[in-house]
């Protein structure tokens, strides 16, 4: 559909019930127009493979199928399929002329109670995802099963499924993943599937590949008097007919992106004990990675479309580059033996985002010092303009690194690593967070961030004029913690520089090359 067409469907004149607003979104399949009541999605005439939607025909047989199959989760929601008409002034669902496409009309769910907006303000929580898993678990038990849907769980149908995706990713090496990265994967699936057939066999036996949902990600799940699960995969019968662990996988990996791994445990928990699929553990991590290797591809096909704008291209390269990073660490992950992790640097140089997407990769727990201390002194005692006052004055600093100490040795004592974000800018912080981490018996390693002086300026520059919700660092107090930071001395304190004025993707590699987990 060109674009004065599309255009002409943001009229409040071209639906029926005339709503006050229209509103447009595009993936990389579908165009979206959302009125005040209703979503109204177009399928894109596009051909990638993996879907065909070339023709008016194969539009509107897929509306037919989406429809029918979200019914199965969401079926007041779905309201049918719906003609669009040309119209003296375009394109319109309203009117007696010839029909140029065709629509899925859909119930408009309430955006704030998505669960990619829930988690996102922090607000999904353990009663939600509950429910939540009582919703699939049910699904599953009751799932379609056929020697067709069968089939598609063998290790040979999983390893075709990869060789496409491989072969569709290949034209994004360099843009979204790297070429070690892509080679990297690719040899580590060829080997799992090839070292473990009887394991995929075993899941074909127990009768657990059935017709399921195929896209169960948080943006396509909303809660609140009902739990509604939509826009499932209509176009490719062999990504709904798949084993329900890697149904589930899509939910649990998109939850571990989003830093929810308590989310994720409380999901898996709860549908092992309703569905009594205990045997999904053996083969979830696999799936896990297959859907976050998938979410790149998907975010990597917005990279080259003209029709988006560039910045949201730019957006969709980071997207896929934080997904393809995360199908990495489901990998590497394994190799990292308890590790205490000390993340340290000036304000403004990156150690924040480096720990974050360090943690996200590693799937290991990432402690604060801003996040803690708003916690600590959330209220009372006011942050002040002056540098070591308030918040940020030497007591309150020990409180900070203190409970920060205790929470890491804690985490430590259940045999996992942990990541500590802080400035460590004392030597006395930093050797009492290595003799906690040697009393618990585990592996240290110091990170100091490696950024040019204009590079934090121009980031605490920003940060100023949009307040981070976290941290208070400002440009003024820059010179201040120059003055009194102690940096370490490698010949006393060992530890590894990370360049972090550039792409964060670049110091994760150095970091988990320096490990030992990647060459």
């Amino acid at each position: 559909m060109d674009h004065v067409l599309l255009q002409s469907l943001l009229r409040p004149e071209a639906y029926d019930d005339i709503p006050k607003s229209v509103d447009f979104r595009q993936t990389h399949i579908s165009y979206l127009f959302l009125t005040d009541l209703y979503v109204y999605k177009i399928k894109k005439p596009v051909d990638f493979g993996f879907l065909n939607f070339t023709s008016i025909d194969r539009r509107r047989f897929y509306c037919e199928e989406e429809v029918r199959l979200n019914r199965r989760l969401s079926p007041e929601v779905y309201l049918g399929v719906v003609e669009v008409r040309q119209s003296p002034a375009g394109a319109a669902f309203t009117g007696d002329g010839a029909v140029i496409d065709y629509a899925v009309k859909m119930r408009r769910l309430p955006n704030e109670r998505m669960l990619d907006r829930l988690v996102e303000s922090g607000d999904l929580n353990d009663t939600d995802i509950l429910r939540i898993a009582s919703t699939i678990a049910q699904f599953h038990l009751n799932a379609g099963q056929s020697e067709e849907i069968t089939q598609n769980g063998s290790a040979d149908s999983v390893q075709q499924s990869w060789i496409e995706n491989f072969s569709q990713v290949a034209p994004f090496v360099g843009d979204a993943i790297s070429e070690k990265g892509f080679a990297f994967l690719r040899e580590w699936v060829t080997r799992f599937l090839a070292e473990n057939r009887e394991l995929f066999a075993q899941r074909v036996a127990g009768g657990f590949i059935r017709d399921c949902d195929g896209d169960l990600h948080l943006a396509n799940i909303c809660i609140g008097d009902k739990v509604w699960i939509f826009d499932c995969i209509e176009f490719n019968n062999r990504f709904r007919y798949i084993d329900t662990a890697s149904d589930i996988a899509f939910l649990l990996m998109d939850l571990d992106y989003h830093y929810r791994r308590d989310l994720a445990r409380v999901f898996l928990d709860e549908y092992c004990r309703l569905t009594g699929d205990y045997g999904c553990l053996a083969v979830v991590e696999f799936y896990k990675i297959y859907r976050a290797f998938v979410r790149g591809k998907v975010a990597s096909l917005f990279i080259r479309d003209s029709e988006v704008a560039p910045e949201d291209r730019a957006i969709a390269q980071e997207t896929a580059k934080s997904y393809f990073s995360l199908a990495r660490g489901y990998v590497v992950r394994h190799s990292l033996p308890p590790t205490l992790i000390m993340v340290g640097g000036m304000i403004g140089s990156g150690k924040s985002t480096l720990a974050a997407h360090l943690g996200r990769e590693l799937g290991v727990e990432h402690l604060s010092s801003d996040r803690l201390r708003k916690e600590l002194f959330s209220s009372g005692m006011p942050a002040e303009d002056e540098y070591g006052r308030g918040i940020y004055s030497d007591e309150a600093d020990a409180t900070t690194y203190s409970e920060l100490l205790q929470r890491a040795v804690a985490i430590l004592a259940n045999g996992e690593s942990v990541i500590v974000d802080a400035t460590f800018r004392r030597v006395g912080d930093r050797q009492r967070f290595r003799q906690g981490a040697e009393e618990a018996g585990v592996a240290v390693c110091l990170l100091m961030t490696d950024t040019s002086e204009q590079v934090i300026i121009q980031r605490l520059a920003a940060r100023k004029a949009v307040p981070d919700r976290f941290s208070d660092g400002r440009p003024e107090l820059y010179r201040a913690m120059c003055d009194s930071f102690d940096w370490p001395d490698p010949l006393q304190e060992p530890y590894l520089a990370v360049p972090t004025s550039g792409d964060v993707y670049d110091g994760v590699d150095t970091v988990l090359t320096s490990l030992g987990m990647i060459a």
